[in-house]
């Protein structure tokens, strides 16, 4: 089908404004925010790990954990490898997490209004199988 991924592409820059204007309140964007999301799914992490996940250069990684650190969001914990960063939520940020979690869970229902649940599971499918195609043909594999 021509233009769908040009049709995604569109449909994923206004969820990211969207997103970016409800963060804004709390001094975040959406890249930041993918930080936090990591750091709540995964635990103490190294910025390598968000790096690779993300598919994101390791320096853009740093900048946003940098920015995270100086909002009291995350910190830096002790590692054995002191070439390695280890960054973990604080208190304040698994706080901040749970407030905006609600409000893009809010958001989210808001844009999906009207949709069954049956095609919300087909579109999310739909998402995963594209996304295991690319990384299939770049010999990549997430989790």
């Amino acid at each position: 089908m021509e233009g769908l991924f040009r049709h995604y592409i569109r449909v994923h820059r206004l969820l990211t404004k969207h997103l970016n204007d409800l963060l804004e309140k709390y001094q975040l964007s959406y890249s930041l925010w993918q930080v936090i999301i990591y750091l709540e799914d995964s635990g103490k992490s190294t910025l390598v790990d968000i790096s690779n996940y993300y598919q994101v250069e390791k320096p853009g990684i740093t900048r946003r954990v940098h920015r995270l650190q100086e909002t009291g969001l995350i910190r830096e914990v002790p590692s054995t490898n002191r070439r390695e960063k280890v960054i973990e939520l604080t208190s304040e940020g698994k706080r901040v997490y749970q407030v905006c979690r609600k409000e893009i869970t809010a958001l989210e229902h808001s844009f999906t209004q009207g949709l069954t649940e049956e095609d919300k599971q087909i579109a999310f499918q739909f998402l995963r199988r594209i996304e295991n195609n690319i990384e299939r043909k770049e010999g990549f594999r997430s989790e």
